[in-house]
């Protein structure tokens, strides 16, 4: 039996976070997903946000729905336009405060077709780019003696999901970026960390996956009964960037209803 969905009752009134108001926030993949509910979180909260995608229209749009809120157009597999995109934001909103390694694409394959070259761009895409984001814009943490770099996990790893081998080999590398440049970077008080969500009702995943049987069958899985919306990743994302997160680092933060 399909369980009921939220009471309406019990729909939650999320946190305001002070510390949040006027730091510069740079999202990558924010123009749709998870990531545009990422956009408008720090948005709310007074942030000056601007966010990377190569998406045109999609960015637009958001970007004129949220005030304030600005963007720049790139292909995060390519490491200099990445760059250039950084440093454009840069330029606008001001030095980073807190960068968001969102940016991902969960695209299923059969390990028996994947060639080198499959391999090597789910890499790119899922992967190396969260690195080059992070080289660029820690410099202006470190003058600062602060900041927050939030790397996007994925729970199918933990659970070990078939069906993206490639996908779920990068996903599991995010762990290890996260563990060695907290290390790295902690003693300039910069915190990093990775927020792992379990399988997240956006509009791709409905569009794509989110059949009858398989939404049961994930509903068993977890320990909460209810789907997961993309606002409640956005909302660890915004716990994890602001000043009540002062202490926490190299950590894996799960949100994922207690899925096994």
């Amino acid at each position: 039996m399909v369980r009921a969905e939220m009471k309406e009752d019990l729909m939650p009134e999320f946190a305001s976070y002070p510390s949040l108001k006027g730091k510069s926030v740079i999202v990558t993949g924010g123009a749709s997903g998870i990531g545009a509910l990422i956009v408008e979180g720090f948005a709310e909260q007074g942030a000056k946000v601007g966010f990377l995608d190569r998406d045109a229209e999609a960015s637009a749009a958001l970007a004129a729905r949220l005030e304030g809120v600005d963007y720049a157009l790139c292909d995060l597999r390519d490491i200099a336009a990445l760059k250039a995109a950084l440093a454009e934001l840069r330029e606008r909103i001001g030095p980073a405060d807190v960068l968001v390694n969102n940016a991902a694409r969960d695209d299923r394959h059969d390990w028996r077709e994947v060639d080198a070259e499959y391999w090597d761009d789910r890499m790119h895409t899922n992967l190396r780019h969260m690195f080059f984001a992070i080289q660029t814009v820690a410099p202006d943490m470190i003058a600062k003696g602060a900041g927050s770099i939030i790397n996007m996990g994925s729970n199918s790893w933990w659970e070990a999901g078939a069906g993206f081998p490639a996908y779920a080999t990068a996903k599991g590398a995010v762990h290890g970026l996260t563990r060695t440049m907290a290390r790295e970077l902690g003693g300039h008080r910069i915190r990093v960390n990775t927020v792992v969500p379990g399988w997240i009702m956006t509009d791709r995943q409905k569009t794509l996956w989110a059949t009858p049987e398989a939404l049961e069958k994930q509903r068993e899985r977890q320990c909460l009964p209810d789907l997961i919306q993309p606002e409640y990743v956005a909302r660890m994302v915004l716990f994890l960037a602001s000043d009540d997160a002062a202490m926490c680092t190299a950590n894996n933060y799960m949100v994922e209803a207690g899925s096994i």
